[in-house]
């Protein structure tokens, strides 16, 4: 099947860069880049991106966790606030939308004015997570990609596909091409949480990851160049 409409779900911790937190300008210039490309090949681009490079909530330790998980949300919100803004500098049409009211800053999503917006070439930002708390990003990312129709989840993070055990620890972990989105749910493999698996494999979306840091990424995720795991749903 032709991969036309794409969700891409980009790590904040990918766009700090080797920062690890905040905004590595370049590299979201040089993603913003790529989706042009993209863009340009006819292709359909949604994003959803995490907030880790702001706030991990599920670490703190002293606060209650729908808190917590309340300024994880405002930081994605921010997240794509600037993303958009940079997209926009490569010439790129922006939406970006929330499951809640956010002032004159975002838009209320809304599934037809979201894929009205696709079909015209415009990169819709989805924010806010959720829009609830104890449901990750990975949960927005597939819930979001289900609503639009999406043919697959692009998600770029800090490593570049899915492996056995941590590669960090590991120097012989081995790195999986293919595998089954039952197998991320078996194994708990922690690629996404295990709700966003079953999710993703009740409706049959499939997922490309790979490392949003490798040179020309995004662009060689949807061709045959393509280097990281594919996880059939």
């Amino acid at each position: 099947m032709e991969e036309t409409r794409i969700l891409l779900k980009l790590s904040g911790e990918a766009l700090a860069g080797e920062k690890k937190t905040g905004f590595d300008e370049a590299t979201v210039l040089e993603v913003a880049g790529q989706v042009k490309q993209v863009l340009d090949a006819g292709k359909q681009v949604a994003v959803v991106i995490g907030g880790g490079n702001f706030w991990r909530g599920r670490t703190s330790e002293h606060m209650d966790r729908v808190k917590a998980d309340q300024i994880g949300i405002l930081a994605t919100v921010m997240n794509c606030i600037y993303v958009a803004e940079m997209f926009r500098l490569k010439g790129i049409s922006t939406k970006i939308m929330t499951p809640f009211e956010c002032g004159n800053m975002t838009e209320l999503f809304r599934k037809d004015e979201a894929v009205k917006a696709l079909e015209a070439g415009t990169v819709v930002f989805f924010a806010g997570g959720t829009g609830h708390p104890y449901f990750s990003t990975d949960m927005a990312t597939v819930l979001m990609a289900i609503e639009i129709e999406a043919d697959v989840i692009l998600s770029g993070k800090a490593i570049d596909g899915v492996y056995d055990s941590d590669p960090k620890v590991n120097p012989n972990a081995k790195k999986y091409d293919k595998m089954e989105m039952q197998d991320i749910v078996d194994q708990k493999l922690g690629v996404i949480d295990l709700a966003s698996a079953v999710l993703a494999m009740e409706n049959h979306m499939p997922m490309k990851l790979f490392g949003l840091n490798g040179e020309n990424s995004i662009v060689r995720a949807m061709t045959g160049e393509f280097t990281g795991t594919y996880i059939h749903a």
